[in-house]
């Protein structure tokens, strides 16, 4: 009889610190996260009593308020980034204002949020299902990276000295790709990490670069805020998607969040089809549902990327883009926040190449200038 193998060892839990200035809230979200099998090493009314918390136990994962006294969430979000880049899932309240709080904090290296509503606090605070838990998961498997430095308010103090297959949509008029078109397009599509992503790709392209569709995984009212954010930031005119909009150089068009964007075509013009749907790959808006437009109705015309997410949405229809002769790229590993879409994409062909963050936009225009020389 043969030797029984060896126990294997438990897996240590994943750790969390919960900031936040109500009690209240500090002590639902741990019972929460306790419940769904994460172990709360801490818990701070504001991130001056967290850090020398932090500090005697760092956590895997940090939930993380916006607005508390001394320091906001923000500002201590810079603060742990520059110090020790760990993942952090915001945990705020949903205004207009919350809105692009929300993207100045997933810009700045938050990997994820989760929305704190005014109305119903009590009964979100007792749903296992509010999407804590997911968040905070995610975030634990995901790497979390330190930001370019960038300009912000002050800290009121400083924290410390030293511091899967896809259902059936309404079929989008579309038409076969032509073989040649005055027009180029870029598809990008991106998940967990992509906020960050997106705008180091985006800030690096001259106005003249191609138009671009982008597809960011991202629930409603957040799209909006993430397109204003990028068109103060980049030299490209950049807005949320309307059905209708024309793919044309120097705008980029992101999906909105809530409905899916498909690309189609008007003779050898480009347009954009947003519209309701099922989800696809868990995903509303789903990169597999525009690649797959993109391989259709653009073909050879299109150059198309999938950077940092979880899951594999995207991959197939980066294959499809590729197959119907589009140059293609996905992000690699070590650059990625998480390595789940690209991975993915690597692993069914889909990608021409593989590329660090860095070198994207770099790509992108050398690709657009082997094909339009005029353009740069």
């Amino acid at each position: 009889m043969p030797p029984a193998a060896p126990p294997q060892p438990a897996q240590r839990p994943i750790t969390a610190i919960v900031v936040d200035d109500s009690a209240i809230v500090r002590k639902h979200l741990a019972d929460l996260l306790t419940a769904g099998g994460i172990e709360v090493i801490a818990t701070a009314s504001d991130p001056l009593f967290a850090w020398p918390k932090m500090a005697a136990r760092w956590p895997d994962v940090v939930v993380l308020d916006v607005e508390m006294p001394r320091m906001d969430g923000i500002s201590f979000l810079r603060q742990i980034m520059a110090e020790r880049p760990t993942p952090v899932v915001m945990c705020s309240t949903l205004t207009e204002k919350g809105a692009t709080t929300t993207m100045q904090a997933l810009a700045e290296g938050a990997v994820g949020f989760v929305t704190k509503p005014k109305l119903g606090l009590r009964d979100f605070l007792g749903d296992s299902s509010n999407g804590l838990v997911a968040a905070v998961r995610t975030a634990a498997a995901s790497h979390a990276r330190a930001t370019r430095p960038r300009p912000g308010p002050a800290a009121s103090a400083p924290v410390a000295p030293a511091l899967r297959t896809m259902p059936a949509l309404p079929s989008a008029p579309a038409a076969a790709a032509m073989a040649v078109t005055t027009d180029r397009l870029i598809a990008i599509g991106a998940s967990t990490g992509g906020v960050q992503a997106i705008e180091a790709v985006l800030t690096a392209l001259p106005r003249t670069a191609p138009g671009i569709i982008i597809v960011q995984h991202m629930p409603e009212r957040f799209t909006g805020a993430l397109a204003q954010r990028l068109n103060e930031l980049c030299a490209m005119e950049v807005k949320e998607a309307a059905d209708g909009d024309r793919v044309i150089d120097g705008r980029v068009l992101i999906a909105p969040g809530g409905r899916h964007m498909q690309l189609v075509r008007s003779g050898a013009q480009y347009q954009v089809s947003v519209r309701d749907g099922p989800l696809v790959n868990r995903h509303k808006p789903s990169v597999d549902v525009l690649f797959k437009s993109v391989a259709q109705c653009a073909g050879a015309n299109a150059l198309g990327v999938l950077l940092t997410g979880m899951g594999d949405d995207g991959a197939r229809g980066l294959r499809e883009m590729r197959e119907a002769g589009a140059r293609t790229a996905a992000q690699d590993e070590a650059s990625c926040v998480v390595f789940g879409m690209s991975r993915e994409a690597i692993r069914l062909g889909a990608a021409d190449t593989v590329l660090p963050l860095p070198q994207v936009s770099g790509w992108l225009m050398q690709q657009t200038r082997q094909a339009l020389p005029h353009i740069g």
